[in-house]
């Protein structure tokens, strides 16, 4: 959605809304570090991000990349920064061009900065001389595809008179051009603020203003910023924070609270203002402790229109089904199905191309290093200390597990217990959700969708087990007529006692005015595709170890010899029903495998 459509749609509803900037970071390790940040900042709320085109332009590869990859895998809508600096018009369509095709609609249009090494701005050949030129390029090109927004300067409120009149008839020039927002330059002098705006509007200018929002994180970054910026500081923010300019963490408390005035300012002062935009500095805890300061919670539906973050390229923008087996693996699943010619929308059968990509197309490896990896997991001799480990992730004392790069969801948590019983049974739990009999849509921890919905789940487990293990576990399963499984092997021999060949909706949800929404399924071709990715994650957990350590053999025989199953339990309405069979499975093993010393814990695989 075009950022002018959001903020006419949040001034309908009477709601505040924020948005964040990034800048490309200089090293490809930067770059992932940053990317696992805006993911994990997309959890609190903002209706877009905004990325930066390096000052000289000289990171405009990484701007498109970073746009392409929020359009796409972290589903955020995204703004593009494109400046006239080192750009021909050669190279800015190129720009243009890959933002199309990635589903972003939104660009802020700059003349930018002096290339790197110079004092004074000019021009390349070929290229453009003025952001207004290239707004009416964007236009001329492109008709009213994109939101084009501009820049405006509300320190421009303090220049003499002459000065401050001329370069408020150049953005109204601009304006005219065709720009549908404006973002503002960081401030931190509110009266400024205001009586820019004021001006704004006296001059004829009606588009929404975007006020720009720069936390305060550390004291000398604060004066560098400042100072780059020529922006005015208040006496009274200066007197409160140099004191403690030897402390950083009192100057980021002190400025929050100082920045969140600002913000209350601006919202209360009848501008017409519902929205701030933080210039994050890619930096994580100083813009989240404005939003608490300011109460500002994010709403389910902007964080969780599906159970899943939706892409926003324009093929699969519309996509609103998924197999669950991918749940904590999405880059992996939009990898291996970016050739299909539709995406499931209402029903998750026909209309998907029959194949899923090959492995060798996306690649598998652990996100840690060999170093990270060793420090995270150690080297377990037993499976006891195998199954250990994949308790304490599902109890949330471990951060990560090889099929799953962040810490258990915050739903895990209502049957985390029963998760760790299972794994200390020798059922090693790799994906899960509980049974939700109607939550509300805006629960925090098992909403999502639009307001005023309920949602629902079947409980579902999927885990590695053991033959010995597996068919006692199969044996209790069997007499639930509810319970419905998947099991297969490494070599791809699959067993069901599913009598139906369309797919298994395990989460769905009820909107006013919507048809049933059902955007999580279980289906048997995917879960074929799935295996060779999960066996391949255990196999590339086994190499951390070296050739012929006792670690490395436990994990090889663990993964060689273990099914993958999936479980469902079909009554939703019983939330705790899916556990008994393997409680009882895992007891009755366990009564027939008595180590010597009378621990029912078993030393090695339960095979």
């Amino acid at each position: 959605m075009r950022i002018s459509k959001k903020i006419e749609q949040s001034n309908k509803e009477g709601k505040l809304w924020w948005s964040f900037e990034y800048f490309p970071p200089r090293t490809a390790q930067g770059l992932q570090n940053l990317l696992d940040r805006i993911k994990r900042m997309t959890a609190l709320g903002p209706e877009f991000v905004d990325i930066t085109w390096n000052a000289g332009g000289r990171t405009s590869d990484l701007t498109a990349h970073m746009v392409k990859t929020c359009q796409g895998s972290v589903g955020v809508e995204t703004c593009m920064h494109l400046t006239c600096t080192n750009m021909p018009k050669e190279k800015v369509d190129i720009a243009l061009q890959e933002a199309k095709k990635a589903g972003c609609r939104n660009v802020l249009a700059l003349r930018g900065d002096p290339p790197q090494g110079k004092d004074e701005w000019e021009a390349v050949e070929g290229g453009f001389v003025h952001g207004i030129d290239l707004v009416k390029h964007i236009h001329n090109e492109y008709g009213d595809y994109f939101d084009i927004a501009v820049a405006g300067f509300p320190q421009f409120q303090l220049l003499p008179p002459a000065e401050r009149d001329l370069e408020m008839k150049y953005l109204k020039e601009k304006v005219d051009a065709g720009v549908n927002f404006i973002f503002t330059q960081m401030f931190y002098d509110v009266d400024v603020f205001i009586d820019w705006v004021n001006a704004v509007r006296a001059a004829g200018i009606t588009i929404p203003i975007v006020p720009g929002i720069a936390p305060i994180q550390t004291w000398n970054g604060f004066l560098k910023a400042t100072s780059l910026a020529n922006t005015k500081i208040p006496q009274s923010f200066l007197d409160a924070l140099e004191p403690y300019k030897n402390d950083d963490e009192k100057v980021r408390e002190i400025g929050t609270r100082l920045v969140a005035d600002m913000c209350r300012k601006i919202l209360a002062a009848g501008l017409g203002i519902q929205g701030l935009h933080f210039y994050t500095m890619n930096l994580e805890k100083g813009t989240k402790m404005l939003l608490e300061e300011l109460n500002l919670t994010p709403r389910v539906e902007t964080i969780k229109p599906l159970p899943w973050r939706q892409s926003l390229t324009p093929n699969r923008r519309q996509e609103n089904i998924r197999p669950i087996f991918w749940a904590n693996r999405a880059d992996s699943y939009l990898s291996r199905t970016e050739n299909w010619d539709e995406f499931p929308n209402g029903r998750f059968g026909d209309s998907r191309s029959p194949a899923y990509g090959e492995l060798d197309g996306y690649g598998i490896w652990l996100k840690q290093t060999k170093e990270e990896a060793l420090k995270l997991w150690g080297e377990p001799k037993t499976f006891a200390e195998v199954a250990s480990l994949f308790s304490r992730f599902c109890l949330g004392s471990l951060k990560a597990l090889p099929w799953s790069n962040q810490a258990a969801s915050s739903e895990t948590s209502a049957i985390a217990l029963q998760l760790a019983k299972m794994n200390e049974l020798g059922f090693l739990t790799i994906n899960s959700q509980p049974a939700v009999n109607g939550a509300r849509s805006d629960d925090p921890q098992f909403g999502w969708g639009p307001s005023n919905g309920y949602v629902y789940q079947k409980a579902y487990l999927e885990f590695f087990v053991g033959p010995q293990l597996l068919e006692l576990l199969l044996a209790h399963i069997e007499r639930d007529s509810n319970m419905t499984y998947y099991v297969i092997n490494k070599q791809g021999d699959l067993r069901t006692n599913t009598h139906s060949d369309g797919p298994n909706a395990v989460t769905w949800g009820v909107f006013p005015g919507k048809e049933i929404v059902q955007p999580t399924v279980v289906e048997a071709l995917s879960f074929m595709a799935w295996k060779d990715e999960a066996y391949e994650l255990g196999v590339k957990w086994a190499n951390i170890y070296e050739a012929g350590t006792p670690s490395r053999k436990l994990m090889m025989e663990i993964f060689e010899s273990s099914c993958l199953v999936n479980v469902v339990h079909n009554d939703f309405k019983d939330s705790q029903a899916i556990f008994e069979p393997f409680f009882k499975a895992g007891a009755e093993y366990a009564a027939r495998h008595i180590n010597g010393n009378g621990s029912a814990a078993p030393k090695a695989l339960p095979n």
